[in-house]
Formats: C-alpha cells, sequence, structure tokens
C-alpha cells in the first residue's frame, strides 16, 4: 500500500514559477527513488527529474534542466519540483512516482510502481 498525493500544480504566465510537492504515506513503501514525470496532452508521459538517497544524487531531463530543481524532505517523505521559468511547452499533467527495490534507470518510466494521480501545470503566453 503505497499512495502518492501531488499538489502545487496552476496556471501560470509564461516565465512564472510553481513548486510542486508530492508527498508519499503508506504501510509498507521504498521511497529511496522519487522522481517526476510529465504528460502533455496528446503526448506520452516523459521523464522531468528523479532523486536518489542512495547515492545522493539527482536526474534532469535537458528539457528541463537549469529550470528545474528537484528537491526533497525525508522526514516528510514528500518530494518537490521548483520550476522556474515556465514555458508554454512545459504545460503538461504531472505526476511523481516512486518504487520499491529493485528499480532501474531513473529515467525509465516501467522503473516506477508507485504513481500519484497527476496535477496540471498549464503556462500560458
Amino acid at each position: 500500500q503505497v499512495q502518492l498525493v501531488e499538489s502545487g500544480g496552476g496556471l501560470v504566465q509564461a516565465g512564472g514559477s510553481l513548486t510542486l510537492s508530492c508527498a508519499a504515506s503508506g504501510r509498507t513503501f521504498s521511497t529511496d527513488i522519487m522522481a517526476w514525470f510529465r504528460q502533455p496532452q496528446g503526448k506520452e508521459r516523459e521523464f522531468v527529474s528523479s532523486s536518489r538517497n542512495s547515492g545522493g544524487y539527482t536526474v534532469y531531463a535537458d528539457s528541463v534542466k537549469g529550470r528545474f530543481t528537484i528537491s526533497r524532505d525525508n522526514a516528510k517523505k514528500t518530494v518537490y519540483l521548483q520550476m522556474n521559468s515556465l514555458k508554454p511547452e512545459d504545460t503538461a499533467v504531472y505526476y511523481c512516482a516512486t518504487n520499491s527495490p529493485p528499480y532501474g534507470l531513473d529515467y525509465r518510466e516501467s522503473s516506477y510502481a508507485y504513481w500519484g494521480q497527476g496535477t496540471q501545470v498549464t503556462v500560458s503566453s
């Protein structure tokens, strides 16, 4: 039983900022790896960023590198995505994801077993 709940989405003007949150809960779960994906309307879900406690590293998709920052509060089992300099092409439903070991490469959707319901981010010009 693992639950992920995203929050913080909304409508923002291009160039603006938003911070997304994803809180994890459940009787038995691992949050060593936590990640953000997004799915623009009519397109496939794509990797955005990930964070691992083991190794202590973060990964970013090229499309968001330098603009987005992933961070986490392990005591709260919450991962954040700070999004700056937002562009219309960032418009998508944003999902957080996690998994228990074993898991694979950070950027692969198949590495994750648990997903939130998503939060809509809309960036207007």
